[in-house]
């Protein structure tokens, strides 16, 4: 991205939380040439004396955090499957990003300019075979955002070696589940939030997209293999994503999808 030293945008309030200061001072530096207002926090606990996030209009961690069922910033416990382990969570939530008037290119030149610092400069394929990483995005329905966060996470998996690069199946399943997610669920209302959480290691990435929409059966989707809806182009999708992922689950409502793909190393084992 070219950068003229002029704001181009509203000027943003921008928290960054990180305790290595892998992000902090370089994205206070360009964020700021960019126009934005950055606060920066060392600590989980210095996060949780913030009084208001909603003060922010994008909140950014990225922490090393010994899992012992222990809630997180947001109240959530870690997964059972990750109690003991040493894991690096990394959050962007634009939860607020909304609360005045919305521009998707403004917050698509903020989230890639973050994104591709962390694949290139944080994200060392030498650092990350034992690394279990918690990926968190909290994002406006916005199919440009959520094709940033798709090209960032399959970045990441295959440093993992969870698929190989010339597999582009991964990306498949994916991008379906992102577009569903803001066509089909949200219904492209930027005041509706995309969350999609990724967790990832040299042996699986779990992936959950999760929308604010009404949700649906995927029961009562037409099966796609049957002649009678051979034209028909509903239930494709959702094939496409069975078929690439070795686990998926949908929740009751139906606005929640969990898909999981384990390594080759895993499924010849």
């Amino acid at each position: 991205m070219v950068f003229d030293g002029r704001p181009r945008f509203m000027n943003r309030r921008i928290l960054i939380i990180d305790d290595h200061d892998d992000l902090a001072t370089a994205h206070e530096e360009v964020f700021t040439a960019m126009g934005h207002s950055v606060a920066l926090l060392q600590s989980r606990a210095d996060a949780l004396e913030v009084p208001n996030f909603e003060q922010f209009d994008l909140v950014i961690t990225d922490l090393d955090v010994q899992s012992v069922r222990s809630p997180n910033l947001n109240g959530s416990n870690a997964p059972p499957e990750m109690e003991g382990e040493h894991i690096k969570a990394f959050k962007v939530s634009a939860a607020n990003f909304t609360r005045s008037e919305f521009d998707e290119s403004e917050l698509k030149d903020i989230v890639a300019t973050l994104l591709d610092y962390k694949a290139r400069h944080i994200d060392k394929k030498e650092f990350m075979h034992e690394l279990h990483e918690h990926i968190e995005f909290e994002l406006p329905s916005a199919i440009s955002l959520m094709h940033i966060v798709l090209e960032y996470l399959l970045k990441r998996v295959e440093k993992l070696g969870v698929v190989k690069s010339e597999q582009p199946n991964l990306f498949v399943a994916l991008d379906e589940a992102f577009v569903n997610a803001v066509k089909h669920g949200n219904k492209f209302d930027v005041k509706k939030l995309v969350r999609v959480i990724a967790e990832v290691s040299s042996q699986e990435a779990r992936f959950t997209i999760e929308d604010e929409g009404e949700g649906f059966d995927v029961n009562a989707i037409p099966d796609p293999l049957d002649p009678a809806n051979l034209f028909k182009t509903s239930g494709r999708g959702v094939l496409f994503i069975y078929n690439i992922m070795d686990e998926v689950k949908y929740n009751e409502r139906g606005n929640r999808l969990t898909m999981i793909k384990r390594s080759d190393q895993e499924n010849t084992a």
